[in-house]
């Protein structure tokens, strides 16, 4: 069965294990996402701590991306 998800850079929607190009719809959107990073387009605000990570614990399946705030 096939995971269909929008492609990070276009929005098209396609297979997420896609080979050789899942999550991305093609090579031009692979790259597209390789040059943002490599120009720092995306970045991590600041190092994780142990602490950032303690609302995930426990947590399993869709839950992981809704984490309960404190």
């Amino acid at each position: 069965m096939a995971a269909l998800i929008k492609c990070p850079i276009c929005g098209r929607e396609n297979d997420f294990f896609a080979e050789p190009t899942g999550p991305f719809c093609s090579v031009r959107c692979q790259r597209v996402d390789l040059g943002k990073w490599l120009n720092e387009d995306y970045r991590f605000s600041e190092p994780l701590r142990p602490d950032h990570l303690e609302s995930y614990e426990g947590l399993s399946g869709p839950d992981l991306d809704q984490p309960e705030e404190e």
